[in-house]
């Protein structure tokens, strides 16, 4: 069983150029730890994380996309979300 990186609600940054359709921050609403189905055969092995963006969309990423986003663009992130 892989050991996840990320739990729910942790903030989250997209690395570099891994496309990312709501922006590069982003909440853990989901973790995938067992990989059942064909929709994951798309990833490689290890964790599969859905990150719901700032502007309300969500994605499924894999761990190796995904850093934890700073203390500050977590804060950032966390007012933002509040406002809205």
């Amino acid at each position: 069983m892989m050991v996840p990186k990320f739990t729910y609600n942790d903030i989250v940054r997209v690395k570099g150029a891994a496309q990312a359709p709501g922006g590069q921050l982003g909440w853990i609403v989901g973790v995938f730890e067992e990989r059942a189905g064909t929709y994951f055969d798309k990833f490689a092995p290890g964790v599969v994380y859905t990150v719901e963006f700032e502007d309300g969309s969500a994605t499924e990423l894999h761990e190796n996309k995904l850093e934890p986003a700073t203390i500050q663009e977590g804060e950032q992130a966390t007012r933002a979300k509040s406002a809205g």
